[in-house]
């Protein structure tokens, strides 16, 4: 499966979402059930030592009597000083990108009943320095609400899918010159599963956690995020959010987890 058409089924996915969005009643308290939040965080550091870090994320969803629909998009940039052996043997400072991800993903459920629903999903993501450059998954599975109230919220989903993936390139030494190999695409089955839960520490505190899970006979991703969201007016909020990223299979050199911790203002509508 092509990454043009991993990346058509988000944009219909997403063009499926506003077409309901934009037939939704404009009161905000009857709007089709939606809802979004925008994250943004930055830090910089100059000096003695010289550093940028960016990231940010958007989420759109959806849930009412019919449908349960999720779309996001996010995206981390990095760079910092680094020490360097030039062509000529001198360790000389440079400013490197150190870090350049984005991903997108799109789910659409159809409720059979009050607790279960019929999804489909896409996913896409892209990592200049990760263990796979990029991959791409589509599945089709059964979603089940099993506690929802005032306080908690509780989903599971699981399913089939197939994915495809291309590992990051290695460096080898040709002629005293360190190039990069391409590496083949791969592709797979996977099952899918994805658990989601929410909790209403306070009346301004929230905790969410997803757990995703692909699982293949080649490799299998696990991708956990935890935050905790502290909300300082009705629309803004203060988050801090953890990320655990894993390959069961990697190149020799790759580590197989990746984890990222992230400080964020809020903007929900």
């Amino acid at each position: 499966m092509k990454k043009t058409l991993i990346a058509g089924l988000l944009l219909a996915a997403f063009a499926s979402f506003a077409a309901q969005a934009q037939d939704a009643p404009s009161d905000p308290a009857n709007n089709g059930g939606w809802s979004g939040s925008g994250e943004f965080g930055f830090a910089s550091a100059t000096g003695n030592t010289r550093s940028q870090n960016v990231n940010a994320k958007l989420g759109l969803n959806q849930e009412n009597e019919q449908w349960k629909n999720n779309f996001y998009v996010d995206a981390l940039r990095s760079k910092s000083q680094q020490k360097v052996v030039d062509a000529a043997g001198n360790t000389v400072e440079q400013f490197n990108t150190t870090a350049n991800r984005y991903d997108g993903g799109a789910s659409v459920g159809y409720k059979l009943d009050p607790r279960s629903y019929i999804v489909g999903a896409t996913r896409y993501e892209h990592d200049d320095f990760g263990a796979n450059l990029w991959q791409g998954v589509v599945s089709l599975g059964y979603g089940y609400i099993a506690l929802k109230d005032e306080r908690n919220e509780l989903s599971f989903e699981i399913g089939p899918g197939y994915k495809r993936y291309r590992p990051a390139d290695v460096n080898v030494l040709v002629n005293g010159v360190m190039v990069p190999q391409r590496q083949t695409t791969q592709g797979e089955v996977v099952a899918r599963g994805l658990i989601n839960y929410k909790y209403k520490l306070t009346s301004n505190t929230a905790f969410e956690n997803t757990f995703l899970m692909e699982a293949g006979s080649k490799n299998t991703y696990l991708q956990n995020d935890a935050g905790v969201a502290v909300s300082m007016t009705k629309k803004m909020a203060l988050k801090v959010g953890f990320q655990v990223r894993h390959n069961s299979d990697v190149l020799a050199g790759v580590k197989k987890t990746d984890t990222l911790t992230t400080t964020n203002l809020v903007y929900s509508f």
